[in-house]
């Protein structure tokens, strides 16, 4: 249980601390929005407020998670997978990585579930403090690594594959690193991968849901290139650094629509509809970050 991403936390602030530098020598002035790379004060502290506050809340759900995996790796799985094998950590980092595909794609077209993802891409920047804006509800995670442990993979190795996944993930969030070789960027989540994932105009949006590989979007159809810089953050946005609100403002959201909304088919929609459904325009609406 000793979380790789824990011991990783003081390369995050490092890098975090000299990008922030950089900005602040480097950045270039765009009259109306953010500067490349840039920070806001407030806006990063509510990033960094966020995370700190993650660390307890996933471990509140990775308890829950073991109990649920042992059961399932202990008496549901028709075989046990070694971990010393080789195959078997082929298995859970792949497994992983493809299965948070299907979750993250999942977040962006299920309200529901949007509502527990939509605070990561709240910020109108992008940089390595946004990386840690993460959300407190990790259930559809949990519940996503399920087949894993029923196909054998032995608990923590999941857990370990996730953080492995985890600590992948923050390099790609920054505007400082530019397209990389042509086989990394065929291959990999990059930098220019993901600030097409952040971005809120209408030719990013639902597309490059990658953790470490980018070959799941170029499979399944959801990856578009970077062709001009990202405009960040939600489509509404939230107008505010109060973290509280920025966690829970689409559950609220939600709770308003249902109780206004006439037949179950529309309070239906509202909770499990894509971000952005309307019963006049019912599952046409796009994501909203």
């Amino acid at each position: 249980m000793r979380d790789p991403v824990l011991f990783a936390v003081p390369f995050f602030l490092l890098a975090l601390a000299l990008e922030w530098g950089a900005a602040r020598k480097l950045r270039s002035m765009e009259p109306g929005r953010p500067a490349r790379g840039g920070y806001e004060r407030r806006d990063a502290l509510a990033s960094l407020s966020m995370g700190l506050v993650s660390v307890a809340t996933t471990a509140g759900w990775k308890v829950l998670g073991l109990l649920m995996y042992a059961a399932a790796f202990g008496y549901l799985a028709p075989w046990q997978l070694s971990a010393g094998a080789w195959q078997t950590w082929a298995l859970a980092i792949l497994g992983v990585d493809l299965l948070f595909y299907l979750y993250h794609r999942i977040a962006h077209r299920v309200r529901l579930v949007w509502a527990t993802h939509q605070a990561h891409h709240s910020s109108e920047y992008f940089n390595y403090a946004t990386a840690l804006r993460q959300k407190w509800n990790n259930s559809g995670e949990i519940l996503i690594w399920l087949p894993l442990p029923l196909l054998g993979v032995p608990p923590w190795m999941v857990f370990f594959s996730f953080s492995l996944n985890l600590i992948y993930q923050f390099w790609v969030h920054t505007e400082r690193v530019d397209k990389l070789w042509a086989p990394i960027e065929f291959i990999f989540n990059t930098p220019s991968h993901h600030r097409v994932h952040h971005g809120m105009d209408a030719e990013y949006l639902d597309r490059n849901y990658a953790g470490m590989l980018i070959i799941w979007d170029r499979m399944f159809g959801t990856f578009a290139p970077e062709r001009f810089r990202p405009h960040y953050g939600l489509t509404k946005p939230v107008g505010t650094f109060d973290i509280w609100k920025l966690q829970t403002h689409e559950y609220v959201a939600i709770a308003r629509d249902v109780r206004s909304a006439r037949g179950l088919r529309n309070r239906l929609g509202y909770v499990f509809g894509p971000p952005g459904w309307t019963p006049r325009a019912a599952g046409s609406g796009p994501s909203a970050g």
